[in-house]
C-alpha cells in the first residue's frame, strides 16, 4: 500500500508543477515549428559550438529547420538576429 501511496504523491506534484503559471519547462526543438525561447538567453551561432553571431532572449522565436548535430539545431533566428544559425536544442517551450 505504501508504493501505491508513493506514486500517489509523485502523480499530483508533477501534475501540480506543470499547472504552476509562469514557470517555464524546456524541451528540444520541432523540426518545421517556430519554437519559442523558455531560457533566459541562447545562443546563436555559426555552426554547432561555432562562433557567437548573435542571442535570443527569453520569448523569441526559432525556427527549427534542421538539421541535428551534437546538442545544436539548425534554424532562422527571427527578431534583431533574424539570420540562420545554430542554437544549442532543448530550450523551447
Amino acid at each position: 500500500m505504501t508504493a501505491v501511496r508513493l506514486a500517489a504523491a509523485a502523480t499530483v506534484a508533477v501534475l501540480a508543477a506543470a499547472a504552476v503559471p509562469g514557470v517555464a519547462y524546456a524541451a528540444n526543438g520541432t523540426i518545421g515549428v517556430r519554437e519559442t525561447v523558455c531560457a533566459q538567453d541562447l545562443f546563436v551561432r555559426t555552426d554547432p559550438n561555432g562562433a557567437w553571431m548573435g542571442t535570443l532572449y527569453r520569448g523569441q522565436t526559432f525556427l527549427v529547420e534542421g538539421p541535428r548535430s551534437g546538442g545544436y539545431v539548425y534554424g532562422f533566428a527571427y527578431g534583431h538576429i533574424n539570420r540562420h544559425g545554430w542554437v544549442q536544442d532543448g530550450w523551447f517551450c
